[in-house]
């Protein structure tokens, strides 16, 4: 059925790339929530005024915070769909991911709104009146969330959507809401025991420990996460694979909404290349990436080849560093010779909470050099990296 409902109301839903077919698949995500929900909500609460059960009544006031959730994240694609304008040069995507984050809230929200009227059950119990009726919607309300679960899952990874995965998320933990209810009332009609109130806390812990994560996934775009270790590893070959490319270090992605990505990157080339060919290599290198989506600007880092000396330092040095920490890189080494010793300047890229002090890790650094080289003094700038680092930067 979710197939179906994506080829009659997505044109070109192939093209998932495509802004305007992202909006289309939200837009639809966002309708079909609302309506199954306020549908779920109706038949909740009448069974819940039959039956006199609070959890059902929870779950029915949960099924409207739900459309309540769909229509804001109904907003939120429309509102990432508006073009770039003066104040905001990077567009508007990131409202998909303030939607989510907004959600998440709401998720928590209802958690805490389900334990607090549990517990008053659980202090002041009151018979629940069994209904068969009652049964009959709580099964269709599970079978409907079910499917809605699966459906923003598949639309949330066709179209890479936070906000949509949260849904999903959202939607499983309605039907182990349900199905817990729908389980109370059986014990409770064929035992006496009555669970209601128990089964409603345990529900609500559940939904609140869920909420954690979502909020988690939500705030990390909005607070500019690392990039994706294969989009940077794929980002990295890619500009190797050009032609006069020796190396690359300091990537910087920065994410304004799905498919919005920009990024910075110094790239190594020889210095004795004639520097408008190096140029030109560049200016190809980031014209394919904006074709296919990402737009990168490059810093050219001319690097000494045809000096013997500074070459094979150069490399030597690079191992010293690997064999501390192989997630230790360097770059931009150059070398400037005095009448008593000699400066060796370079650049050494840091993972974050990497064990040793900035001073500590250039003395081991020194010391490893100066067994070799008595009469070269380290001039060393210590970099934290805003990408994972690759155990090799060098071509």
């Amino acid at each position: 059925m979710t197939g179906l409902l994506i080829r009659l109301f997505v044109r070109n839903h192939q093209n998932t790339q495509d802004p305007q077919v992202r909006t289309v698949y939200g837009k639809l995500s966002g309708w079909v929530g609302i309506v199954c929900n306020l549908l779920l909500c109706a038949g909740k609460f009448i069974a819940g005024l039959i039956s006199g059960s609070v959890s059902i009544i929870a779950d029915a006031a949960n099924n409207l915070s739900d459309a309540s959730s769909s229509i804001i994240s109904l907003l939120g694609f429309k509102l990432s769909e508006k073009s770039a304008d003066e104040e905001h040069p990077y567009g508007h995507a990131r409202y998909e991911y303030l939607s989510g984050f907004i959600i998440a809230v709401m998720v928590a929200v209802i958690g805490f709104q389900l334990a607090k009227s549990s517990v008053e059950k659980i202090i002041s119990p009151s018979p629940v009146q069994f209904s068969w009726i009652s049964v009959a919607i709580l099964t269709a309300s599970i079978l409907v969330k079910f499917w809605m679960m699966l459906f923003n899952r598949k639309v949330g990874g066709l179209i890479n959507s936070s906000s949509l995965k949260a849904t999903a998320i959202d939607s499983r933990n309605d039907c182990i809401s349900t199905l817990a209810v729908l389980a109370a009332a059986l014990i409770s009609h064929f035992t006496s025991v009555e669970l209601d109130g128990w089964m409603g806390l345990i529900v609500a812990i559940f939904i609140l420990l869920s909420s954690i994560g979502l909020l988690r996934e939500a705030l990390s775009p909005l607070l500019g996460k690392a990039p994706d270790p294969e989009l940077a590893e794929q980002i990295r070959q890619k500009i190797l694979s050009y032609d006069g490319v020796l190396g690359t270090h300091d990537l910087m992605v920065h994410d304004y909404g799905p498919n919005r990505m920009f990024a910075s990157v110094h790239v190594e080339m020889a210095a004795e290349n004639d520097v408008l060919e190096s140029h030109d290599v560049i200016d190809n290198i980031e014209r394919d990436f904006l074709k296919e989506g990402l737009n990168l600007v490059i810093h050219f880092d001319p690097i000494i080849t045809a000096d013997p000396t500074v070459e094979d330092l150069r490399h030597e040095i690079a191992n010293l560093v690997a064999s501390i920490d192989p997630s230790l890189t360097i770059h931009d080494l150059r070398m400037v010779p005095g009448n008593t010793h000699t400066n060796v300047i370079f650049d050494c890229v840091v993972p974050r909470n990497f064990p040793m002090s900035d001073g500590q890790l250039k003395g081991r650094i020194s010391h490893l050099v100066q067994q070799k080289h008595r009469d070269y003094f380290c001039v060393i700038t210590i970099e934290n990296s805003f990408a994972p680092i690759p155990k090799c930067a060098e071509k």
